[in-house]
């Protein structure tokens, strides 16, 4: 089986990806570790589903892998029926998953003994961002594997940015979310704040997303923050700290201060413990009302 590209991992941001390929017109083989899921996408967007890592990653010359964590990103890659075993020689890996760079600094070589490539091309970004083909690619590796990978990844991104060699688009990945991580924990702050003073929420946030404070994130988290108990879940509280936890090993790796990881860790673990874990990051300023309203 050949395709032009094959994608590995079919969560929000896989399957997002996904759809987006397909709606340009390219041949996609996906897999997933729950197979139903992978055999759901293939069926709304005519991707192939396959029944292992190993298949994708020998059917197409770039390989897009969207996985939750090392631990996931490790099993993957290893084994008889991963990546490293399936992957072609000449084809790139373009590795869009939030993880330590270390890990992929230990994954790289392994690729390249098959006679691939390895780029770490994590996204910033909404799963709306991808679905408009808006979303950012920080990349570290290899320039002419990234000029191979750059005709898929513009399919959804509408800027990529070569950001150093392997590890880096990874170490950027964790400076940004820890910014982005920051950002909803001052939004929630600030709306809880606000509210507690008798404004009300629709008011507090339209000045949030019209006053300078209005990155981004504030805009398209918008309903998440007014109207939380019909928001979607775009990014779980319990990937949230896992990011943090990323983020605070490579701090104490490199020696540089992060206080202000250090208390969104800390706020993050305490809405995770009050049940939270699974809900949209924005759930920590439903957390702070629960507070509010205690004794």
């Amino acid at each position: 089986m050949t395709a032009s590209v094959a994608v590995i991992g079919t969560g929000r941001m896989g399957s997002a990806m996904v759809r987006r390929l397909r709606g340009a017109g390219t041949d996609v083989v996906v897999f997933n570790r729950t197979a139903e899921r992978a055999r759901a996408l293939a069926a709304e967007t005519g991707a192939v589903a396959v029944a292992t890592a190993r298949e994708a990653a020998g059917s197409a010359p770039v390989v897009l892998v969207s996985l939750a964590d090392d631990k996931a990103l490790e099993m993957a890659y290893g084994g008889p029926y991963g990546i490293i075993a399936g992957i072609a020689a000449g084809a790139v890996v373009a590795d869009t998953s939030t993880v330590d760079p270390q890990t992929v600094l230990r994954l790289g070589p392994q690729i390249a003994a098959c006679g691939a490539t390895l780029l770490d091309t994590p996204v910033s970004g909404s799963i709306q961002s991808v679905a408009s083909g808006e979303i950012m690619v920080m990349a570290g590796g290899d320039a002419a594997a990234l000029d191979q990978a750059r005709p898929v990844l513009e399919t959804f991104a509408r800027r990529i940015i070569h950001v150093g060699p392997l590890g880096t688009g990874a170490t950027m990945k964790l400076a940004v979310n820890g910014i982005i991580h920051a950002i909803n924990g001052a939004v929630s702050e600030a709306l809880v704040l606000a509210e507690s003073a008798g404004v009300s929420r629709s008011s507090a946030y339209e000045v949030f997303a019209s006053s300078a404070a209005a990155a981004p994130f504030v805009v398209y988290k918008r309903s998440a923050f007014t109207d939380p108990d019909k928001a979607d879940v775009a990014f779980s509280l319990d990937l949230v700290g896992k990011d943090l936890d990323l983020i605070l090993a490579l701090a104490q790796r490199t020696g540089a201060p992060v206080p202000q990881a250090e208390v969104n860790r800390r706020v993050v673990g305490e809405a995770i413990e009050a049940g939270y874990g699974e809900a949209d990051l924005s759930a920590v300023a439903q957390l702070l009302r629960d507070r509010l309203s205690q004794p």
